[in-house]
Order: structure tokens, then C-alpha cells, then sequence
């Protein structure tokens, strides 16, 4: 961990142990239902593989496919996957946060508060999502003993086995054809990486130049974190509302620099989930007997969200933004593809410069003139 004065600014380990202390049991399961449902999402994951690689024709036929590894978890071990990851990318971020503590009029206040203080907040946090994440390509991933990534470095799939299970019964849709189906948007992702060799590395690139363009208060941000734990643990009214009209972590620390990187960052995420959702929806019809029925379930539930206090906790994280990067997306790429077919759509991953804009997202027309009716003029 990067420190100042032997004082860590986020305590990971205390982070890990506050999360899994912290988050929700699982649902009930007998270990023998436990095993069948481990080896059956491992069963969807390389069946997904084939149905999606055919449907989006994304990769050549016969291109052996790259060995990513695929690690069914609990709720325990997304954690510690996604601390390794957060860890990595944020080590810029913090470093320059460390810089302000030093040197601004927050330091005595950060002194006291302590990477302690902050890494039992962000546990809380972790808590809170470890709960509702059903499966993840995690691009950036480092490896570790414990969570391997693919032999290139590249990325690893999570599918969270108990959160799966809490969702198909509590949407009472068939068991099977859920895990095949949330298998198909995870394997998306895991294709869209490992299909287009420069997106990792586009990605990561603008990541980083967002953190990199970060103003950031220490303070401010350790009181956003602060409000979004107290709000997790029942210590803010409920209803109670900040100065700033409950803005997200993330619209705190933007510059004008960084509203730039973040409308590119929006747009290619948002690509991602879209595609990722139209891909499970149009392969479903031919392996998922009730895909219509799952799909209008799931997406019920998406748009009600649980409570007051997770839809504030939503809004305060930004899932809000990734709920609409879904639905925006997914209207693009239906769109595009109603236009041009497929292929056509696959010109997308041509380059960076192919890639639509956050405008072009709302208006998939102009995508289509700029990159098409362009390249046959």
C-alpha cells in the first residue's frame, strides 16, 4: 500500500475483512445443490462461449479461443477480486490524494481520520454491492494465488453462484435457463476483450487519464464515502438529502479535463453493456425456452430497485448511470444493427476512432453516416 508516514490512506486488508463480515448470508442451499450449481454454471460459461461467438461474429471461425479462466465465487470472493482490482487502478488516485494530505490544510483532518477509518467505510460500501453483482469480466484484473487471470494478463469471468441463486428465485423464472442466460451477457464481455486486441489497452488508457486529471479534495471524497456508509448503516434520516442535491462519488472529483474523458468513458461503457444485453437477448429465443419471460422479470426488477436506501446508495455509487448505460446502450446497437446487420454493427471495432461518441449513442443515424456512408464515399 501506497503511504505517507507509515499511514495508509485506504486499509485494503481492513476493507476485505470489514465487506465479508458485513455482507448478507446467501440464500439458503443444501452443499449437494451448492456443488450442481457451481458445475452447471461452469457447463453455461463454455457453452455461452460458442452461442456468442456465433451470433456476433466477432472472432474468425477456427481462432482458438484465449484461455481466460472462469471462477464461480461467493459473495467472500468477489470481494477480495474486485479489492485486488480497485487496489491497482486506484494506486495513481491515492497517490495523488496522499500528495494533497501532505501538503494541504486537510492533512491534520485525513491524519486523524486514517486509512483505517476509511478502509472499514469502503468495506461497508463493498458490503452493500457484494450482494447484487451476478457475474463480471474483470479487464484489469492482477493475479493472485487464489484468482488467476489469463495467461496473456489479460482478464478473468466471476460468476457469483449465490447472488445468481437469489435472483431466480426470487423472480421465480426456471433456474437453468437463468444461469445460461446471465452466462450470455457475462460471456460478452469476455468476448468483446479478447476479440478486439487494442480495447484493453484503449480502456485503461482512458481510466487512467481520468484519475490522472483528478483535482481531487481528500476531504470532500472521504466525506461522500463517510455519507455513503452512514446511509448503508442506518445513521443518516432516511430521505436526508446533501448540499449538493446527492450527487455521485464520481461527479464530485470532475474537472473540466475529465467531463471530456468521462463522456468517452460513458459512451464505450455503455456500448459494452448494450451490446452485452442484446447479445443474451438475441441468442436467447434459440437456448433460453423463456427468455421473454426472464428478460420482462429482470428488467423489473432493475427499474423498481429494493428500497429508498438502495436507491439513494445506487444514485450516491452511480448505478443509476450504469442502469441507463444498459438501456442507451442496447438502443444503439438494436438500431445499428436494424440498419446495417451485423457486420455492419462490427465495424465499431475497427479502431478507437470507430467507436461512437456519447451523442452518437443517443443518435445511432449519426454514427452510421459518420463511420459508413465516410468509408463507401
Amino acid at each position: 500500500m501506497t503511504s505517507i508516514g507509515g499511514a495508509e490512506m485506504v486499509d485494503w486488508n481492513l476493507a476485505v475483512a470489514t465487506a465479508t463480515r458485513l455482507v448478507r448470508p446467501g440464500p439458503e442451499i443444501s452443499r449437494e445443490e451448492a456443488r450442481e450449481v457451481v458445475a452447471e454454471l461452469r457447463r453455461h460459461a463454455k457453452a455461452a462461449e460458442e452461442h456468442v461467438r456465433s451470433f456476433t461474429r466477432m472472432i474468425p471461425e477456427g481462432t482458438e479461443p484465449e484461455d481466460t479462466p472462469v471462477l464461480i465465487v461467493d459473495r467472500a470472493g468477489w470481494i477480495k477480486a474486485n479489492v485486488a482490482g480497485f487496489r491497482e487502478l486506484l494506486r495513481p488516485l491515492l497517490g495523488k490524494m496522499q500528495d494533497r494530505r501532505g501538503n494541504g490544510p486537510g492533512g491534520a483532518v485525513l491524519g486523524a481520520v486514517g486509512g483505517k477509518v476509511t478502509g472499514v467505510e469502503v468495506g461497508m460500501l463493498l458490503s452493500f454491492l457484494a450482494s447484487r453483482v451476478l457475474g463480471q469480466y474483470e479487464t484489469f484484473a492482477p493475479a493472485t494465488r487464489e484468482f488467476p487471470v489469463s495467461a496473456d494478463g489479460g482478464g478473468r469471468l466471476l460468476l457469483v453462484a449465490p447472488n445468481i441463486v437469489h435472483v431466480e428465485r426470487e423472480l421465480e423464472v426456471d433456474p437453468h435457463d437463468f444461469r445460461l442466460w446471465v452466462a450470455l451477457h457475462e460471456e460478452t464481455h469476455r468476448t468483446q476483450f479478447t476479440g478486439v486486441p487494442w480495447l484493453r489497452d484503449h480502456l485503461q488508457g482512458e481510466i487512467q487519464s481520468f484519475l490522472e486529471e483528478t483535482d481531487v479534495d481528500p476531504v470532500t471524497v472521504l466525506e461522500r464515502l463517510r455519507e455513503a456508509a452512514q446511509s448503508l448503516a442506518g445513521g443518516r434520516p432516511e430521505g436526508e438529502d446533501g448540499e449538493d442535491g446527492g450527487r455521485s462519488l464520481v461527479e464530485l472529483v470532475q474537472t473540466p479535463a475529465q467531463r471530456e474523458i468521462l463522456g468517452r468513458l460513458t459512451a464505450v461503457m455503455s456500448l459494452l453493456e448494450g451490446h452485452a444485453d442484446f447479445v443474451m437477448d438475441g441468442v436467447g429465443p434459440e437456448v433460453v425456452s423463456s427468455v421473454g419471460e426472464i428478460r420482462e422479470k429482470f428488467q423489473q426488477r432493475r427499474a423498481r430497485g429494493a428500497s429508498r436506501l438502495d436507491q439513494a446508495l445506487r444514485k450516491l455509487l452511480g448505478l443509476d448511470a450504469k442502469l441507463r448505460q444498459y438501456r442507451d446502450g442496447e438502443r444503439f446497437v438494436r438500431a445499428v444493427v436494424d440498419e446495417v446487420g451485423m457486420d455492419g454493427f462490427n465495424r465499431v471495432w475497427t479502431s478507437p476512432n470507430t467507436l461512437p461518441t456519447k451523442a452518437e449513442i443517443a443518435k445511432p443515424a449519426d454514427w452510421i453516416a459518420r463511420v459508413h456512408r465516410r468509408a463507401e464515399s
